[in-house]
């Protein structure tokens, strides 16, 4: 009866654990990056940690995100979220050799994560290398052309052709 009412109780936790994750995914994606964050704060595994690194940085928490996503990639290396959050973490904390470095690590495993090439023009912008820039910038337009992001992308792009 004991064993019984342990694994019940363990059953229930990790249904309220991923009950947790889902909805801190949803936030997320509803651009609720605060209410996400808080949602997924005690949600263990890669998955919370993309998306709570994620949510951290488009919040500006960069310091607080960078970690998070290393975990995540450590542990997923190719996931888009944890990749991107790791990006945009390191660009905003203006590591970005380490930015270069650790992006093209992934892309190396996988080649069309978007928010890498993304994050990786921007790197290359604040390096001052701007042939590098254009070949990542133009590559992220190929893979999320719909992004919100394009619209300021193809305009700093016709700036500089």
């Amino acid at each position: 009866m004991r064993r019984s009412l342990v694994l019940f109780v363990l059953s229930c936790a990790s249904f309220a654990a991923a009950g947790d994750l889902q909805q801190g995914i949803a936030l997320f994606q509803q651009g609720k990056y605060a209410d996400a964050e808080s949602a997924l704060a005690g949600v263990a595994g890669p998955e919370a940690s993309a998306y709570r690194a994620a949510s951290m940085a488009k919040l500006k928490n960069y310091a607080g995100a960078e970690p998070e996503a290393k975990a995540a990639v450590e542990a997923s290396p190719t996931h888009e979220v944890a990749v991107a959050g790791l990006g945009e973490s390191l660009v905003g904390l203006k590591k970005y050799d380490e930015a270069v470095t650790r992006l093209q690590a992934a892309l190396a495993k996988k080649e069309d994560i978007a928010y890498a090439h993304y994050w990786l023009g921007h790197a290359y912008y604040n390096k001052k290398q701007t042939d590098k820039m254009m070949l990542h910038f133009d590559r992220f337009l190929k893979l999320a052309p719909k992004a919100p992001e394009a619209v300021s992308v193809q305009q700093l792009l016709a700036g500089l052709r």
